[in-house]
This record gives C-alpha cells, structure tokens and sequence, in this order.
C-alpha cells in the first residue's frame, strides 16, 4: 500500500491556486449584487423608454421620418438599459468580459438598426421600380398596356 493520498493530489485544494491565478473562486461572487431597488429601476426605465415612442407614433407629434430614427434612439437606449438592469452587464463583472459583450452588442446593434433603418428608407424605390409611372395611368393597369 502507498502513502500517497489520492483525493489530496486531485482533490479541491489543488485547484484553489489555479482558480486565484484566474480570479475566480467556487461559491465566492463578489461582483456587484443587485436589489429589487435597481430591478424597480430598470423596470421603470423600461416602461418610459416604451411609452415615450409609443405616444410620439399615436400622437404623430413629428415628422414621420424623424419618428423613426427617434424611436431607433429610444430603441438602443432600451438594450443598453435591460442588459445593465436585468442582464447586470458591466465592467466590473466577469472581469471586464462583459464589457466587451457590452461593446459588440452595440457594434451589432448599431449595424442591425442601421441596415434595417436603410432598407426601409429604400424600400418603395427598390420594391416595383416602375410601378411610380403606373398609378397615374387610368383605366387598365401597367401590364395591360402591350
């Protein structure tokens, strides 16, 4: 029979100092802890950067393609309040990962937004390029015309 302890060699203290080289520990979660106080705020946060839109599309209080990138604006602030509120994404947590998910979620966010923004804009021109010309005509529609 041998000395050697098994479970000692392999057991949980061998990787207590590989985990502090990480900065991680098991059970140990000192990052920021959140209370129904911040829940509350993100909640209500959430709610007015719903209903602000929400009443200046019903209300038609501006220019239609001002709405638009309004609510874009009011769309990005959205995300960035639920992943700071709800997702608890910051710099301190995950030792600065989260913050640069932050960062791609905003690149992506802004391409996503930009390019949907762009094909929208472009839409009625690109859909039927010579229906424009038809829709004075009376009587029998473009296709008749041969």
């Amino acid at each position: 029979m041998s000395d050697h302890n098994h479970q000692g060699h392999h057991g949980h203290d061998a990787h207590a100092g590989h985990d502090a080289l990480h900065g991680h520990t098991h059970g140990d979660h000192p990052g920021v802890h959140y209370s129904a106080k911040d829940y509350t705020i993100g909640f209500v946060l959430a709610v007015i950067l719903t209903v602000i839109p929400f009443w200046l599309v019903m209300g038609n209080i501006l220019d239609p393609s001002m709405t638009r990138f309004v609510i874009m604006g009011f769309a990005a602030v959205q995300v960035v309040v639920h992943m700071i509120y709800f997702l608890h994404m910051n710099s301190k947590s995950e030792g600065g990962w989260n913050m640069m998910a932050l960062i791609l979620t905003i690149v992506l966010l802004v391409i996503v937004l930009g390019g949907s923004i762009w094909v929208m804009y472009h839409m009625n021109a690109n859909m039927m390029p010579g229906m424009g010309d038809a829709a004075g005509m009376t009587g029998h529609g473009a296709h008749d015309m041969q």
